[in-house]
């Protein structure tokens, strides 16, 4: 059944995403800080002029902006959603936040007799653009039959983590994995690349064996490439690594090789590469070992 469905935050993530609920045959109300893309309102999206406006005209209401702080000014600025609800609208906050604000966000939503999921987001911009993403949703099982339908033509493996805030720190997980992924790949083509083989072909005959991995397949052949056009960008997995480090420490826990991923990561920001892509992880290394993998 055709819904009318708020989304908001439209950067290399959400504009694929918002076109495939616009594909799934749904009206789409669209709000943006930047320039909204021509491929959506020619697909049909309306654009709105605040995300109050947005909360108005839509049933459902989708976010994906980069970091806790603009999930905060979209919902509660004078001009947010949470000026623009009604009784029974659902709020879908896709983006990569702190799981301590979210419980906050969604208390103060459900206090205005509305349902609040977390369902961030794991696979990229191949994954958004495909509908094949990973989808870690925090929320009651009714907000997520709900919502469910709508994150079929988003996701694939989509999964009730628990509570609010669960499938936050469910994303903060994955970003652990994924980084120290791309750590372990970077090192393995660099050492590979020092000893004297041809990168590339370690990396083939390593997809064959128990190594093998997406990060080995897609980010190692960016590194091997040289070519780190984001993709997802490093400054946005440094935020997502601070979110693990300092609820490591609220919990009193040590994680010295998500420190150690993101010292990289700090040093790829001051090698001026904050928004290059998050394999470029490999260009730190590099730069520690004067030595590049890249063939000239």
């Amino acid at each position: 059944m055709k819904q009318q469905i708020g989304f908001i935050g439209l950067g290399i993530m959400g504009v694929p995403m918002a076109l495939n609920l616009i594909k799934g045959g749904h009206q789409l109300f669209l709000y943006s800080d930047s320039k909204i893309s021509a491929e959506l309102t020619q697909a049909g999206g309306i654009i709105m002029q605040s995300s109050k406006e947005v909360a108005e005209k839509s049933d459902i209401i989708f976010i994906m902006v980069p970091d806790t702080p603009h999930v905060s000014s979209v919902l509660f600025d004078d001009m947010g959603v949470a000026a623009g609800l009604s009784m029974g609208k659902l709020v879908i906050d896709m983006s990569s936040i702190s799981p301590i604000e979210t419980k906050l966000f969604a208390k103060k939503i459900n206090d205005l007799g509305c349902e609040y999921i977390d369902a961030p987001v794991s696979g990229g911009e191949v994954g958004a653009k495909s509908g094949s993403l990973s989808i870690m949703v925090g929320g009651t099982q009714a907000a997520f039959l709900r919502a469910k339908p709508f994150f079929e033509l988003l996701g694939k493996n989509i999964t009730l983590v628990g509570n609010n805030g669960d499938g936050q720190t469910a994303k903060v997980a994955n970003q652990i994995i994924v980084a120290l992924n791309i750590e372990a790949v970077a090192e393995a083509l660099l050492f590979a690349a020092k000893a004297g083989a041809d990168p590339a072909k370690v990396r083939e005959a390593l997809m064959g064996g128990f190594a093998a991995s997406k990060i080995l397949e897609v980010h190692g052949e960016r590194m091997i490439k040289g070519t780190f056009d984001p993709g997802f960008r490093v400054c946005l997995h440094q935020k997502d690594l601070n979110l693990a480090l300092e609820s490591a420490r609220s919990l009193q826990l040590n994680l010295p090789n998500t420190a150690s991923a993101q010292s990289l990561f700090n040093t790829c920001a001051a090698l001026g590469g904050s928004n290059w892509d998050h394999s470029a992880m490999i260009k730190a290394l590099e730069h520690i070992s004067n030595y590049s993998i890249v063939r000239k």
